[in-house]
């Protein structure tokens, strides 16, 4: 039930995101239908009852017989049609911005309706930068202004302070603010790819660093180990220190081939591809348990039947969370029996090593903390977790939680 609920969240976070983007692309083209369909009934109440403008003195002038059709004319061309065309040049003001500033025009000096004027400089002030062409359309709004209201001149002045310069100013306030937001994000995403392209200049120096260090120290040293072992193998006084020295010579030479398909990884100075050796999955735990109980340790493992086919990705790091645990129990715990079991729980894979005690003494080999810390990376990049620590009897325990689901669209791994 869990899961399921899980599930259906993401689902509805995805279908939210994917909407909210939808609507988010769509958004200017949305603002300008509310632009048109709210501002059109002001633009027709103005047109439909013309109290100035040329037309006004034109329909004073026909003879009071013909009222009727004046009143059907005023409602059908001078109030419907040009409002109709004002909705569609708000539509495309944003690509035919003249079209919205001459009917503008003309309605102001025609009708005196000042919605569209004031509309189209509040318009062309914000999506355009063309200062010299919205000062001429500015001054053509006023001596429209002048000739379709007829008014006195401090009239005038407050007029076209309130009704055209106001709106020209905020259109200039807000596509200023506009460009200045655009020019600061584009600035961000430039700083923000030169510093990615610093890091990895910063990380391919590392990387070359590493692999020197690696080759110079890890590689000579393994190297060394696996010719005394190969000469031990030959000159062996009997037949179970010769299979010791020939499993430490195998196991040195396979630690070879992986630490050089490292070091070509790091050193990856000409542009090659990444060895396309395959990675250690699920079905090789069985050789590596066999390489323990080989070399001494008393390995058991629990819940084989229990994992079935999964993403190779959570395979590769269950093997790593397996070989850092039998590993770190040979190290600190010789002669004590290890656990090893992997089972499903939760759309998860557990993996979990367990060991008791140590029963033979050792002198403690030094401690780095390194290999528990990149297996913790690991993990979290699987989008799993990790923990480790001390068993009430002494022992140690290594526990990881791998997600499935996280990878359900990855590669599966071979049956």
């Amino acid at each position: 039930m869990r899961e399921w609920m899980a599930r259906q969240a993401r689902e509805l976070g995805g279908l939210w995101r994917h909407n909210a983007e939808w609507w988010w692309q769509r958004r200017l083209r949305f603002a300008d239908w509310v632009y048109a369909l709210g501002l059109a009934p002001f633009v027709l109440f103005l047109q439909i009852i013309p109290q100035m403008g040329l037309v006004q003195g034109m329909l004073a002038a026909l003879p009071q017989r013909h009222e009727a059709a004046v009143a059907l004319a005023i409602i059908l061309f001078l109030g419907l049609v040009p409002t109709a065309m004002f909705c569609v040049t708000v539509l495309l003001r944003r690509s035919r911005p003249m079209w919205l500033l001459g009917l503008a025009f003309v309605l102001l000096i025609a009708f005196g309706n000042l919605v569209p004027a004031a509309f189209a400089l509040y318009s062309y002030a914000v999506h355009f930068n063309d200062r010299r062409l919205l000062a001429g359309w500015f001054a053509l709004m006023t001596l429209a202004m002048g000739i379709g209201l007829d008014v006195s001149g401090i009239t005038l002045f407050v007029n076209v302070s309130i009704l055209l310069v106001v709106p020209m100013t905020v259109g200039l306030w807000v596509g200023t603010r506009r460009q200045l937001v655009d020019r600061l994000q584009e600035r961000a995403e430039r700083l923000e790819r030169e510093q990615h392209l610093m890091a990895e200049q910063a990380i391919g120096a590392e990387r070359t660093r590493i692999a020197r260090e690696m080759h110079d120290v890890v590689a000579h040293r393994v190297s060394l180990m696996v010719l005394h072992a190969g000469g031990l193998e030959v000159s062996a006084p009997d037949e179970r220190t010769a299979e010791a020295a020939g499993l430490i010579r195998t196991t040195g030479r396979e630690a070879l081939a992986e630490l050089r398909g490292i070091l070509g990884v790091l050193r990856d100075d000409t542009g090659g591809a990444a060895p396309t050796a395959p990675q250690p999955v699920l079905t090789d735990l069985d050789r590596l348990v066999e390489e323990w109980r080989g070399a001494g340790m008393s390995v058991r493992r629990t819940g084989e039947g229990l994992v079935p086919d999964l993403p190779a990705q959570v395979q590769r790091t269950a093997y790593r969370v397996v070989q850092e645990g039998l590993t770190n129990a040979a190290k600190h715990a010789p002669g004590a029996e290890v656990v090893v079991d992997l089972r499903l729980e939760r759309g998860h894979l557990a993996v979990e090593v367990a060991n008791g005690p140590a029963t033979v003494p050792s002198v403690p080999p030094p401690v780095s903390g390194f290999g528990l810390t990149g297996l913790h990376e690991r993990v979290a990049l699987a989008g799993g977790t990790l923990s480790s620590g001390r068993r009430f009897d002494g022992g140690w325990r290594l526990r990881a939680m791998v997600p499935i689901d996280h990878h359900a669209g990855t590669e599966r791994g071979p049956r």
